[in-house]
């Protein structure tokens, strides 16, 4: 063991000059190029996150203008008297105040008192003030005069992580230095340059990590570096670093996605035990895939891969990974997070709440079957109805025909004497027509309940309710037969088979003539609907494209009564016209609206526009107002 005392890297490589400072290249050129001109300010701001260097530039401004023979590039020596009383501590032209625990006036009369006496050696005294958010009111109000006019060898540093809370007097005072986060990359460098300084091996990934989890401060991420090095015994690798900081690695989330991708959710419930089972917390699980969600969503277009704060081989995965997803799975996914997110913390059963959001994540790309797809009615399956949907599943979001109403099949029913035949004609009809009651003097003969001969067939069937009399022998009197069928729903068993095909959405070609058939047609049923019906007359509608039609309105309340029926109309459109993805476009005709005039431009108006009345008003020496 050796005899030297152990210092650790965020002290050890604390920077000594304004070249070692890491990732505020800018500002640090700012600095130099006021003290090489002579420029200097009589007090100055630095805010930022922490561990970003503000106090270490202070200390390192404080030293470069004290400093008796610069060097040519405008740093410190270090080796001249006044430098070497800064690096050993012992400077009087440095006095460091911590005002998180000096925020009294008392303390601040106290400041000032030490403001009047001046430097021993140098030209300047700097007085570096941390936390100065963490004064109180009546502090800043003391400090303000100072501040303001201090001898001319005082300097104030004021530092902060929450400018916001400084006084805009003091802000206004002050030449304000805004430090940025320190980049992963720069972060990587500067633990490659301790490493190799220490002896330690270090590969990029686990500097990475490390970089990562410190979150731009570089006074963090040395001292987790030394957690990693104590725990790797001088052999710091991605594995060790994971095990040490207990970072649940990105692979399990790569490996998510896949499950999401295929519809796998056995695996996805299983990866997620596997979490759990290593000790991570769900809500710590949920946002760290929220987060690489947003990784992929970034590195899905080429403009954005650069907010990416991971290594080049990592950023490479991302990218493939999210070019392999539609972009719209990414904002699906991040707004189902985000809801179990907020969710989490009322609810009583986390895991469910967790397992359901990777059951639902595993459906966006495969939604149940109908009827299940109702389940999540907020949800939209991602897939294009018209592509033709994966094995096992189905791409549309329709219920089954039955039992719904405007599904339902409707049958002449045969007497109990006859063996049940399958209906002789069916025909589609708009769901808002039904077939009149049985005769109540022929449904006595007739069973309540009629069954469907069994047939071989292994998709499911509807029940056929009686709802007409029994047919003519002539044909007269037959009664229409209800429900919108495709081909392959009926067979001749009289058994309505349904199938995969017949469960996908219609969407037929529809024509401007037939959709004006159709618009008359439901006025004339709905003739008790007097705005509406006023306002569909007054519209003439027009084709946008194959599946959008415009109408034009001339004022809001007649927009007002087609968003009130829009539901009912595009129903009645879509099962006549056999196309689910028919849409109504409302504009509003703005041509003709008349521009509000208050009452002196409306009074302007009239005396413009008439002679008679402006020169009345001019004899009574009468003005607007």
């Amino acid at each position: 063991m050796s005899d030297s005392q152990y210092i650790v890297s965020a002290r050890k490589y604390r920077p000594t000059n304004f070249k070692s400072v890491v990732g505020q290249k800018n500002l640090t050129e700012t600095l130099k190029n006021a003290i090489d001109s002579g420029r200097l300010a009589q007090a100055y701001l630095f805010c930022g996150p922490r561990g970003v260097g503000k106090t270490s530039c202070a200390r390192i401004f404080a030293k470069t203008i004290n400093c008796l023979s610069p060097t040519p590039d405008g740093e410190a020596c270090g080796q001249c008297e006044s430098c070497r009383a800064v690096d050993e501590g012992n400077s009087f032209n440095i006095i460091e105040l911590d005002a998180a625990s000096n925020n009294s006036v008392d303390d601040i009369r106290n400041l000032t008192d030490q403001v009047r006496v001046p430097p021993t050696t140098g030209k300047y005294r700097v007085f570096i003030i941390d936390e100065v958010h963490m004064l109180s009111q009546a502090a800043f109000n003391a400090f303000l005069k100072t501040l303001e006019e201090p001898p001319s060898y005082v300097i104030f540093i004021l530092a902060t992580t929450e400018k916001h809370k400084v006084i805009p007097t003091i802000l206004s005072r002050c030449q304000i230095y805004d430090f940025k986060r320190i980049t992963i990359q720069d972060m990587v460098e500067h633990l490659q340059y301790v490493a190799s300084s220490e002896g330690i091996e270090a590969d990029v990934p686990s500097l990475n990590v490390i970089s990562k989890k410190a979150d731009g401060a570089m006074r963090d991420a040395l001292s987790i570096f030394d957690q990693v090095a104590a725990s790797s015994f001088g052999k710091i690798t991605y594995e060790s670093t994971i095990a040490s900081l207990n970072v649940l690695d990105y692979e399990f989330y790569f490996r998510l996605v896949e499950t999401f991708k295929a519809g796998d959710v056995p695996q996805a419930l299983l990866i997620y035990k596997e979490i759990r089972d290593r000790g991570f917390d769900s809500l710590f699980f949920i946002n760290g895939l929220a987060a690489h969600i947003r990784d992929l969503m970034v590195a899905f277009a080429p403009q954005t891969v650069t907010l990416l704060e991971v290594a080049d081989d990592v950023a490479a995965r991302y990218t493939e990974q999210a070019r392999s997803l539609p972009v719209q799975w990414h904002y699906a996914a991040m707004k189902l997070l985000n809801a179990c997110d907020t969710e989490y913390r009322v609810s009583s059963n986390k895991q469910f709440l967790v397992e359901l959001t990777l059951i639902r994540l595993c459906q966006l790309l495969n939604p149940p079957m109908p009827p299940f797809d109702r389940v999540d009615s907020d949800l939209t399956p991602l897939r294009d109805p018209a592509d033709p949907p994966q094995a096992g599943t189905y791409s549309s979001a329709h219920t089954v025909a039955s039992p719904l109403p405007e599904n339902q099949v409707h049958a002449s029913p045969t007497p109990a004497s006859e063996p049940t035949k399958a209906p002789e004609h069916i025909t589609s009809a708009p769901p808002s027509v039904t077939s009149p009651s049985a005769d109540p003097s022929t449904s006595a003969h007739q069973p309540s309940e009629p069954t469907i001969p069994s047939g071989t067939h292994d998709s499911p069937s509807v029940s056929v309710t009686p709802q007409s009399p029994a047919p003519a022998p002539s044909g007269e009197g037959r009664k229409t037969v209800r429900g919108r069928r495709k081909e392959g729903q009926s067979n001749v068993s009289g058994k309505t088979e349904i199938t995969k095909d017949s469960l996908q959405r219609p969407r037929e070609k529809v024509e401007l003539s037939d959709f004006l058939k159709f618009w008359q047609e439901y006025m004339h049923r709905n003739e008790d609907k007097h705005i509406l019906i006023s306002a569909m007359r007054k519209g003439n509608p027009e084709k946008i494209n194959e599946e959008t039609f415009r109408v034009t309105v001339d004022h809001p309340a007649l927009r007002q009564a087609y968003d009130t029926a829009m539901t009912d109309l595009m129903e009645y459109l879509r099962d006549n016209l056999h196309n689910d993805f028919l849409t109504l476009q409302v504009d509003i005709d703005t041509s003709n609206v008349v521009e509000m005039l208050g009452p002196k431009e409306l009074l302007k108006d009239i005396l413009d526009s008439n002679p008679t009345i402006a020169q009345f008003v001019a004899s009574i020496d009468g003005e607007l107002s």
